[in-house]
């Protein structure tokens, strides 16, 4: 996970730069996601094969939104990022991460196991917060 968190703002980075380079974000974000695709299908083939896709139209609709976030983060920061920074896009992308996964764990939203937010989480949310905060203001 640490690698995929280094990897986040590389990505930004690469991408913004590909779309600015082409003029146009939206580009960069289509040519990024053929090329993930063609990496997930390298996987896919070299470790499970293909028969999981058979199985794929018999899940529950919803579970597919997760395409659509995937693609609202990389137009996003491939549209932010060269404006605001790559470190305050970042910044606030990690921000957005540490609210929602809070409140999946709360609730137990989406399946996942229930993990409430304590004092003592809370606080360790907010000093992450408070770090992020002086991380950018330095």
């Amino acid at each position: 996970m640490l690698a995929a968190g280094i990897g986040i703002p590389v990505l930004a980075a690469l991408n913004a730069q590909l779309g600015g380079r082409i003029g146009s974000p939206a580009a960069a974000a289509a040519i990024l996601f053929v090329v993930a695709l063609c990496g997930a299908v390298v996987v896919m083939l070299a470790t499970s094969g293909t028969a999981a896709l058979a199985l794929a139209t018999a899940q529950p609709k919803h579970l597919f939104l997760a395409g659509l976030l995937v693609a609202f983060y990389v137009l996003s920061i491939t549209w932010v990022a060269p404006k605001f920074g790559i470190g305050n896009a970042v910044f606030f992308v990690i921000l957005g991460q540490m609210i929602s996964a809070s409140l999946i764990d709360q609730f137990g939203l989406f399946g996942t196991v229930q993990k409430s937010i304590t004092l003592t989480r809370a606080g360790g949310i907010g000093l992450m917060v408070a770090g992020l905060g002086l991380i950018q203001r330095g």
